[in-house]
Order: C-alpha cells, then sequence, then structure tokens
C-alpha cells in the first residue's frame, strides 16, 4: 500500500471511530450482543417490546390470549432480536453496503455487497449493529412483519396482530402506547451517538419528540438501559437523564 493510500485507510479510520464515539465501541459481535442481552440484560425480564409476551431461557414464546398474525406463524413461537432503527436504515450509510468491497466475493469468486459485505469488511458498521440500546426481544413474526419499516401513526387501522396493537400498513408500522416512549428514545440515541451515519428526517424526528414527552421513563427501562451502560461501556444519555429526573 503507498502512503497516499495508507494515509486515505488512517483518515477513514479516525472519522468511523468520532463518528461512532458516543455510542457503541466495546462490542463488535452481533451474535456476541444478543448473548449478552439475554444472559444479563433480561435475564429476569423476559417480556418482548410490542405484545408483552413472556419468554424463557430457551426463547420459546408464550404468546398473548388473542394473538393472531398473518404471516410467519413459526417464527411466532420464537423470541427474536429486534433492531429498533433497522440494520438496513443506517446500513445504506456504508458503502460497503450500496456497493460492495474489494474483500467481498464469495468462494466461487462472485462480488456480493449489503449486509453481509458490510458485517465483513466495515468495523464501524459492526459496532452499530451490534450496539444493545438498540436491540430489544420481539415476537419472532411481528419482527418479520414490521421488517424495516419506519415507525408513524397509523389512524383508522386495525392491530395487525390480534390482541397485540401492533399495527403494519404500507411499509409503516404504529407501535403499541407501552413501546412508544421506549422506542423514541432509542430512535433519537441512535441519531445522536451516530451522527453523521444516521439521520433522521424533520418529520421522523418531531414524532420521536413527541413519544419521548408523552411516554415517560419507567422502572424497567432504567433498570435496562443502567445493565447496558454497565456492559457496553457508555450511556444513553436521554433515558439516564428522563431516569435521573424521575427518581428511578
Amino acid at each position: 500500500m503507498n502512503a497516499t493510500k495508507t494515509l486515505a485507510a488512517l483518515l477513514l479510520a479516525a472519522t468511523s471511530t468520532l463518528l461512532m464515539a458516543a455510542g457503541n465501541t466495546e462490542i463488535e459481535s452481533f451474535t456476541k450482543a444478543k448473548r449478552l442481552l439475554e444472559r444479563e440484560v433480561y435475564f429476569d425480564h423476559r417480556v418482548t417490546l410490542y405484545c408483552g409476551a413472556s419468554f424463557d431461557a430457551r426463547k420459546n414464546v408464550t404468546l398473548p390470549d388473542g394473538f393472531t398474525t398473518p404471516k410467519h406463524a413459526k417464527r411466532a413461537q420464537r423470541v427474536e432480536w429486534e433492531h429498533v432503527v433497522p440494520a438496513e436504515n443506517f446500513g445504506r450509510a456504508f458503502v460497503e453496503w450500496r456497493e460492495g468491497a474489494d474483500v467481498c466475493v464469495d468462494k466461487k469468486g462472485k462480488a456480493f455487497k449489503g449486509r453481509k459485505c458490510a458485517e465483513k469488511a466495515n468495523a464501524a458498521f459492526r459496532y452499530m449493529q451490534a450496539d444493545l440500546y438498540n436491540l430489544y426481544p420481539a415476537i419472532g413474526a411481528v419482527n418479520a412483519m414490521r421488517s424495516n419499516y419506519r415507525y408513524s401513526m397509523l389512524p383508522g387501522v386495525p392491530a395487525t396482530f390480534g390482541t397485540c396493537s401492533m399495527k403494519i400498513d404500507g411499509r409503516r408500522a404504529e407501535p403499541p402506547e407501552a413501546a412508544r416512549g421506549t422506542i423514541a428514545r432509542t430512535v433519537l440515541y441512535m441519531a445522536d451517538a451516530y451522527r453523521g451515519t444516521y439521520r433522521l428526517s424533520r418529520q421522523d424526528r418531531q414524532l420521536m419528540e413527541a413519544w419521548d414527552r408523552q411516554y415517560p421513563v419507567d422502572k424497567w427501562e432504567c433498570t435496562r438501559a443502567r445493565r447496558i451502560e454497565a456492559i457496553q461501556g457508555n450511556p444513553n444519555e436521554r433515558v439516564k437523564e428522563a431516569c435521573r429526573k424521575a427518581g428511578l
């Protein structure tokens, strides 16, 4: 590698570090992140984000009475770890996701891009993907149907999952009221912690700020944030300050 390329690589690494300085710089593996959440964060509070379903140590879900799903019935039996800010929504900020990289070639010599390439070639992406603050347990079917859809209000749209009031419609998702404050403070954390990589539209920020005000923190959200800070090393400042003000 010549001097110019070496300098460019160092500048890129330094920029990536600055962009994620307020976020996760401790956990690089998505698999490890899920294991840490299961064992060190949710061990005594095995409840899913959207539908409030309980799950056991083997990730088997006890579905709420009246829960139904129009798709992915088999996945409804298991808990999965949901990115509140979907990996694709921040992943497209990385050139490896959009275009691929020299190292993203499979055993048959075929080049690839997308999430698989970003995971392989970019540490900044791996840290974002594994950020514990952005990961929550969800019924697998709900996780699958929510996909990478943006959060929104969907007045007049019926609940998609029976008695669970989560709504999915037209590439948008309206979470139940019980989840909105937690979601808002997670989305705002990601936008603040990874500024320059993940950006919110004005409309989305306004909605998240409104939900943050309307739906305050509870004891579990504060406990969760403290446990994650102890593991990951960085705070979710918005949650931390709200918990301090609430005496939680």
